[in-house]
């Protein structure tokens, strides 16, 4: 059973799909920057039901058709959307499943909320200030910083063939340019977003977590398998994509994703 479900976080409203299977296993499902309940998650969410896992996906803070700051990538906001959205599960055995920058939430969230017994990140982003900073140099990451914070609230594409955009060229487009028009997907964030990204730190967290599994290709432009590796998952699993988003929607590569997902909750929850 398919059903469009309502909770709050903070006050705000959020808009969740919750997709039911029988027993007690469940999980939540984060996705990329941007992203709405209607792209990557839908897809993983429906697999893993069918799969024997019930799932929640839901619109975070100010994306889709929550409330919130209209594409505004709020860091701490989505960690108490995580939060908030665990509670509706209550009576579940339950798992976070995060794609994208949603495997750094996921990781984030699980870490600090007891009642997450696994956690899951598929072509995850585990962001980590110091790795920026090394690599960028530390005045070069701080200036980028600044600059973030004096135009805090300018608008830019998430997504753009060419120019700037949140996430520029042609492999973001590839998957981003057809929900261009759509009711559920606007290609805007703010330039404030960049800044919760630079400063999130997920690698920190690793001492803290659940059991957890990693899924990530050998490849990723996007989301450094450097920083995949470092995160020492309990289990992690090397799948030989070639672009980012091939765990997106490339059927092959959801397909292991997936398997590999559903049994490690399978023997986790």
């Amino acid at each position: 059973m398919t059903e469009t479900v309502t909770f709050f976080s903070a006050g705000l409203r959020l808009e969740g799909v919750l997709r039911s299977a029988p027993g007690r296993r469940a999980a939540v499902l984060t996705g990329p920057f941007s992203g709405v309940k209607e792209q990557v998650v839908a897809e993983y969410a429906e697999r893993l039901t069918a799969a024997g896992l019930t799932t929640l996906t839901f619109d975070h803070r100010g994306f889709g058709a929550s409330e919130g700051r209209r594409g505004h990538e709020d860091s701490q906001g989505k960690l108490a959307d995580l939060r908030a959205a665990v509670s509706v599960l209550d009576g579940y055995d339950r798992a976070l499943v995060g794609v994208c920058l949603g495997a750094g939430y996921a990781m984030r969230a699980a870490a600090t909320d007891p009642r997450v017994r696994a956690v899951a990140g598929i072509a995850g982003a585990y962001n980590s200030p110091a790795w920026f900073a090394e690599r960028m140099g530390l005045a070069g990451y701080r200036a980028a910083l600044a600059d973030m914070l004096a135009r805090y609230d300018e608008e830019i594409p998430a997504v753009a063939l060419e120019g700037e955009a949140a996430m520029p060229g042609e492999e973001p487009w590839s998957y981003y340019s057809k929900w261009i028009g759509s009711e559920h997907w606007a290609n805007r964030v703010t330039r404030g977003s960049l800044h919760s990204l630079m400063t999130l730190d997920v690698l920190g967290v690793r001492p803290l977590l659940p059991p957890s599994l990693i899924v990530h290709g050998r490849v990723d432009d996007y989301c450094s398998p450097e920083l995949a590796e470092a995160m020492h998952a309990d289990e992690t699993v090397w799948l030989d994509c070639t672009r980012h988003v091939d765990l997106y929607d490339v059927d092959e590569h959801v397909t292991r994703a997936v398997a590999e997902t559903a049994a490690f909750l399978d023997r986790t929850l």
